[in-house]
C-alpha cells in the first residue's frame, strides 16, 4: 500500500530551477577549484582559494597601476606589416586580422604615460592574448617610443611583461627588437632614470633574454613562469630532471634572478615606493 505520492514537477519549472547563466564561475587553472568569477574580479583577479594569479589584459594592467585609471595612450597608430610574407597553416597577415577583431587594435602591447601613486610614470603593458603576446617590430618600436618619452619628460618607465617570446613570422627582425629595446634602456640608465620591470606569467624566450631582466627592480608575482625555453624542452637537451619550481619566481627570488615577488594587491604601493626611494625622497 502506497502511503504517499510524489507529484511530478512540470518540465518548465525543472529547467528554470536548473538554468545556470553562462560566466558565472571559473575554474582556477591551479587548484582546479570552481569560484565565483566576480568574487575573483573583486579580487583584482587572483583566486580566493590558493591565490593563484590569472592573466590580466593590457588595459586591465592599466586600471590597476594609473592613479583613479586616468591615462594617455601612445603610439596608436603602428601597425604590423608582413615583410617576409610569411606563411605557415595561415598568412601571417590574415592572423594579424583575427587578432585585431579579437583582441583590438594595439598588437601585443600598449604603452601610456600617467600618474602612479601620484608620481609620473610610462607604462608598457603587454597583450598575451594577442598572438600570445609575442614580441615583433611593433612590439620593439612602441617600448622603444616609451622609453624616449620617458627619458625626454625625465620619468620612470614600467614595463608589464607577458610573453611566449619572439615572433617566428617576422624572423630575424623580431630578435633585432631584442637589441633595439635593450639600447633604449641603456640611455634611460645612463640619464639616471628608474627602468621597473613587472615579470608575470608567463615570461619567456626573447623578452626573458633582453629587457625583462634588465630592471633596476625586477618584479614579479607569485608563481609566475619565467624563463628562456620551456622546462620540458631543457630536460630533453640536457637529460636531467628539474629542480621542483623550477622557473617559477620563487625558485627564480631564491637563486637571484628576480629581487623581490609582490602579489598583485600590494604591486602599485610598493612600485610607489620603490619610485620615491629611487628619487632621493
Amino acid at each position: 500500500m502506497a502511503w504517499f505520492r510524489k507529484e511530478k514537477k512540470p518540465k518548465e519549472a525543472v529547467e528554470k530551477q536548473t538554468a545556470i547563466p553562462e560566466g558565472l564561475w571559473i575554474k582556477c587553472d591551479d587548484c582546479k577549484e570552481i569560484v565565483y568569477k566576480k568574487e575573483v574580479e573583486q579580487n583584482l583577479m587572483v583566486c580566493p582559494k590558493c591565490g593563484y594569479h590569472f592573466r590580466l589584459s593590457a588595459r586591465e594592467r592599466f586600471e590597476i597601476l594609473f592613479d583613479d585609471n586616468k591615462y594617455k595612450e601612445l603610439a596608436t597608430d603602428i601597425r604590423s606589416a608582413d615583410p617576409l610574407e610569411f606563411k605557415d597553416t595561415k598568412r601571417y597577415r590574415d592572423r594579424l586580422r583575427v587578432y585585431e577583431q579579437r583582441v583590438g587594435r594595439g598588437d601585443a602591447v600598449l604603452v601610456a604615460e600617467g600618474k602612479l601613486d601620484g608620481i609620473p610614470v610610462v607604462i608598457c603593458a603587454m597583450e598575451y592574448s594577442f598572438m600570445g603576446g609575442s614580441m615583433g617590430s611593433v612590439v620593439g618600436e612602441k617600448i622603444t617610443i616609451a622609453a624616449e618619452r620617458a627619458l625626454e619628460k625625465k620619468e620612470p618607465l614600467l614595463i608589464v611583461s607577458t610573453s611566449g617570446g619572439a615572433r617566428m613570422q617576422e624572423g630575424i627582425l623580431s630578435l633585432m627588437q631584442m637589441a633595439k629595446i635593450s639600447a633604449a634602456l641603456a640611455r634611460l640608465a645612463g640619464a639616471g632614470l628608474p627602468f621597473v620591470s613587472i615579470l608575470t606569467d608567463p615570461t619567456t624566450g626573447g623578452v626573458t633574454a633582453s629587457y625583462a631582466m634588465l630592471g633596476d627592480l625586477n618584479i614579479a608575482e607569485p608563481k609566475a613562469l619565467i624563463g628562456f625555453a620551456g622546462p620540458r624542452v631543457i630536460e630533453q637537451t640536457i637529460r636531467q630532471t628539474l629542480p621542483e619550481g623550477f622557473q617559477r619566481a620563487e625558485f627564480l627570488v631564491e637563486h637571484g634572478m628576480v629581487d623581490l615577488i609582490t602579489p598583485r594587491s600590494e604591486m602599485k604601493p610598493a612600485i610607489g615606493r620603490f619610485l620615491k626611494i629611487f628619487a632621493g625622497k
